[in-house]
């Protein structure tokens, strides 16, 4: 292509230069300018697109997972409060034989409290969650004074470690309950401010969650 230009601009054609030479050239030409062609194209990739419901969608599970963590995080601690004061009892079974039947009655009362405990739905009923307090608290301030009470006590370093732990445990109970009530009211928030748009996400009507501060009041 080239070469023909230049011969037809600068008036100087001449039979002897080769046809197939200016062919080639008109034709590596063509397919040059193709290419710039194709490589100026704009990009045709699909940008995705991130609507306000697909964002609502998010927040509304990460709550629920945010609620559901630290739920069970307060529950796995109140199960390990529960099987340490089961392991108390065994240490003061093992070295009092003679007061079995004293002993066998906290452990009916360790079972009961399980079955007695609050869950995210029925602690919406204050009385659920006093009822339970009121039976964890007892048998935490019994049971720690029946071990502080045995001579054993003063040396027994298996039985001062594991009232320690329990009494701990006791004390930890209103923190974690400040922790899941933060992120519930964060949650209740949310659904106030997004009640419509989640109607019709999911189909159905969100409900608040009740709070321990709520209960307490």
């Amino acid at each position: 292509m080239n070469i023909f230009v230049l011969c037809i601009v600068s008036g100087k054609w001449s039979p002897t230069i080769n046809m197939r030479k200016v062919f080639s050239c008109i034709v590596i030409s063509c397919f040059g300018l193709a290419l710039v062609n194709c490589s100026n194209k704009p990009a045709t990739n699909e940008e995705t697109t991130f609507t306000k419901q697909d964002s609502l969608t998010d927040t509304y599970l990460a709550y629920q997972d945010s609620m559901l963590q630290a739920w069970n995080i307060m529950i796995h601690d109140d199960n390990q409060k529960i099987k340490k004061m089961h392991s108390l009892l065994h240490e003061l079974m093992v070295s009092n034989p003679d007061q079995q039947e004293e002993f066998s009655k906290f452990e009916e009362r360790l079972e009961q409290l399980r079955q007695l405990r609050y869950t995210q739905k029925s602690m919406a009923n204050a009385d659920v969650v006093e009822e339970y307090d009121f039976a964890s608290s007892s048998l935490v301030s019994e049971l720690l004074s029946l071990t502080e009470s045995q001579p054993e006590f003063a040396y027994n370093s298996t039985l001062q470690a594991l009232a320690e732990e329990i009494q701990l445990a006791d004390q930890r109970v209103n923190n974690y309950r400040n922790d899941y009530d933060l992120i519930v009211m964060s949650y209740n928030r949310f659904l106030e401010k997004n009640e419509n748009y989640l109607k019709a996400l999911d189909q159905t009507d969100p409900q608040k969650k009740p709070l321990f501060q709520m209960v307490s009041e």
